[in-house]
C-alpha cells in the first residue's frame, strides 16, 4: 500500500503539527512548538557555536599547509607516470607536465613545531592550538560540486548544508538572531545552495549578512511609524498568511517566511547592537586588520563573527573569495599574485579572531575549521599557475576541545594524494557534528520514503578521538 507524502502532510497538520515532517515533530515538541529554540546535543560536548572559514576557489595545499621537499628538489622534471596513474584534469596532462616546487618558504612554529607556509605568518602563530588534517579528498573536479560535496556530503544541488544540519539539530541560544549566519565576498560558484536548507524546512537555511559597515539593510524602522503601528501591521500580515497556509499544508517555505517577519521585528531591538562596532576597542580592531585596505573587509566579518558567537548564535559561515575574478582560483594563471593577494586578505583576520576568542574565554565553546573545496595540483599549469587537485588538501580545526599542535593524516611526497588516513567530506561532517555534540547516525530527517543525514550511508571514519586528543 503506498501513501501519498501530501496526504500525509495534510494528516499531519489536521492532528496539530503543521512542520510538515514526521522526524522533526518530537523535535518540536521538545522545543514548545519552535524549531529553532535550543535542543540538547546527543552528547555532553563543549561546543555551542561553530566558525566556518571557507577559502572559495582551491587554495594550494602544497604551498600552505602541506610542505613538500621532494617536490621541490625536482621542480622542472616531469613526474613519473606510476605516480599519476588514475589522476585526470581538464587542463594539463599529469603524464607530460612538469612538477612545480613551491615558491614560499615553509618554516616550523609553535612548541609543536607544524610546518607552514611563509602565506600565513600570522596563522602560524596559533598553530598550537591548532589541529592540522593534511589528508582530506574528493571526486568533485569543479567548483560548485566541490563545494556542495564538502557543505551537503553530494555534488548535486538541493541538500541541505552542514549548517541547517547543525540548527536543526540543536536550534539557536538566541532567538532575536539568526541562528544560522552567512558572510561572503560576493557572488560565490556554488551559489545559495550551497548554504541551503534542500529537503530540511526552509527556516533552517542561512541568513545572509553583507559585508562592509552595514551587514543588516533596513533595520531601522521608518520615520512616523510607532512599535505599536508596526506590531499590528505585522498581527495583520500573520493571521492572512495563517489563513493562506491553512489551504497550503505542509508549506514549508511559507511558513519560513512567516517565521522571518517575526525575527525581523525582534532584529530590530538585537541587531544594532550585535552589528556596531563602536564598542570595540581601537586595538581589538587593529588586531583584525579593520582599516587597512586589504584587510578591512574580511577582518570585519571575522570581528562580527565573534559578536555573533558571544550573543549565541550557533553557525557562521565565512567565505573568502568571490567567483568574479577574485578567489584562490587566479591561481590557474597566476598562482602567486593570487595566493598572494588572497592570503594577505585572509591571514591577519583569520589570526585576530583565534586570538580573540581565547582571550575572552571563548575558544574551548567555539569550534573554528578552516577549509576549501579542494587543493591546487602539484605539477604546473602554464608558467605560472595550478589547476585543480580534489584527490587531496588539507583543512584545520581550533578550539571546541581540540587538541591543538597536532597533525593528522599524511600525502605522498609530492602531495597528489592521502598516504595515511585519508577523509573524505562524509568523514569531515561527521567529525564536526560529533564535536558539536551531535551523532551524524541520529541526526535524520524523514524525507523521500527514508531517514535522510548529512553523512548519508558514509561517515565510517570519523577522527573525532584524535582531535580531542584521545
Amino acid at each position: 500500500m503506498s501513501i501519498n507524502p501530501l496526504s500525509r502532510r495534510q494528516l499531519l497538520t489536521r492532528a496539530g503539527k503543521g512542520f510538515g515532517a514526521i522526524a522533526a515533530s518530537h523535535l518540536l515538541q521538545a522545543a514548545g512548538n519552535n524549531p529553532l529554540a535550543a535542543k540538547p546535543s546527543h552528547e555532553p560536548t563543549k561546543v555551542k557555536s561553530i566558525i566556518y572559514l571557507f577559502m572559495h576557489g582551491g587554495v594550494s595545499h602544497v604551498d600552505t599547509w602541506d610542505p613538500k621537499p621532494e617536490l621541490t628538489r625536482l621542480s622542472g622534471q616531469t613526474i613519473p607516470a606510476s605516480f599519476v596513474q588514475g589522476l585526470k584534469t581538464s587542463r594539463i596532462d599529469f603524464t607530460k607536465a612538469i612538477m612545480r616546487g613551491s615558491p614560499w618558504e615553509f618554516k616550523h612554529h609553535g612548541q609543536s613545531g607544524i610546518e607552514v607556509s611563509s602565506l600565513f605568518p600570522h596563522m602560524a602563530r596559533h598553530v598550537d592550538d591548532m589541529a592540522v588534517v593534511r589528508s582530506c579528498y574528493g571526486d568533485a573536479f569543479d567548483h560548485a560540486p566541490a563545494m556542495y560535496l564538502r557543505s551537503t556530503g553530494t555534488q548535486l544541488p538541493g541538500r541541505p548544508s552542514l549548517g541547517s544540519w547543525a540548527v536543526y539539530g540543536l536550534g539557536s541560544e538566541n532567538q532575536n538572531l539568526p541562528a544560522f549566519v552567512v558572510m561572503s565576498d560576493g557572488a560565490m560558484k556554488c551559489g545559495p545552495q550551497g548554504y541551503g536548507a534542500g529537503y530540511l524546512p526552509a527556516l533552517y537555511q542561512g541568513t545572509v549578512f553583507r559585508g562592509g559597515e552595514h551587514p543588516i539593510l533596513d533595520l531601522a524602522t521608518p520615520n512616523g511609524i510607532s512599535p505599536k503601528t508596526q506590531r499590528t501591521t505585522l498581527d495583520l500580515i500573520q493571521d492572512l498568511d495563517q489563513n493562506h497556509l491553512q489551504s497550503r499544508a505542509g508549506d514549508d517555505v511559507l511558513e519560513a517566511r512567516l517565521a522571518s517577519y517575526e525575527l525581523a521585528f525582534r532584529m530590530q531591538s538585537t541587531a544594532p547592537e550585535a552589528v556596531d562596532f563602536n564598542s570595540e576597542s581601537a586595538a581589538t580592531k587593529k588586531l583584525y586588520g579593520i582599516g587597512e585596505p586589504l584587510t578591512d573587509d574580511f577582518g570585519r566579518k571575522c570581528l562580527l563573527a565573534r559578536r555573533l558567537v558571544e550573543r549565541g548564535v550557533r553557525f557562521i559561515q565565512l567565505y573568502s573569495g568571490s567567483h568574479l575574478g577574485d578567489d584562490w582560483d587566479g591561481a590557474h594563471g597566476d598562482l602567486t599574485g593570487s595566493h598572494n593577494k588572497m592570503a594577505k586578505k585572509s591571514d591577519q583576520p583569520i589570526a585576530g579572531l583565534l586570538a580573540d576568542l581565547k582571550g575572552r574565554g571563548l575558544l574551548d565553546s567555539t569550534l573554528v575549521v578552516w577549509s576549501s573545496e579542494f587543493g591546487r595540483t602539484p605539477l604546473a599549469e602554464g608558467k605560472n599557475g595550478r589547476d585543480h587537485h580534489p584527490y587531496a588538501f588539507p583543512m584545520w580545526f581550533a578550539g571546541g576541545g581540540v587538541k591543538g599542535g597536532r597533525v593528522y593524516g599524511s600525502t605522498d611526497e609530492f602531495g597528489l594524494r592521502p598516504q595515511e588516513n585519508p577523509v573524505d567530506s562524509h568523514d569531515t561532517n561527521a567529525t564536526i557534528l560529533r564535536l558539536m555534540g551531535m551523532d551524524h547516525l541520529k541526526l535524520t530527517y524523514f524525507y523521500q520514503g527514508r531517514d535522510m543525514r548529512l553523512t548519508d550511508v558514509h561517515g565510517e571514519r570519523e577522527f573525532t578521538r584524535f582531535l580531542r586528543g584521545a
